[in-house]
């Protein structure tokens, strides 16, 4: 799974618990998209999750 090349979130892990309350692990993935960005002066294919892009740490290459 793509982590995110800002800041770096990725997969974290954790336990499901039903409602018999049986305990199973899982996992959460972030909400990654690559995008063309602005990096050093140049564009560039970055992965990035979208709480990046919608705080404006990205500058979107057009």
């Amino acid at each position: 799974m793509a982590q995110c090349d800002i800041c770096g979130k990725g997969l974290t892990f954790g336990i499901k618990v039903s409602h018999s309350h049986r305990r199973t692990n899982r996992t959460w993935k972030p909400n990654v998209r690559k995008v063309r960005a602005i990096v050093n002066g140049a564009p560039r294919t970055v992965n990035a999750c979208t709480r990046c892009l919608r705080s404006n740490k990205v500058t979107r290459a057009i």
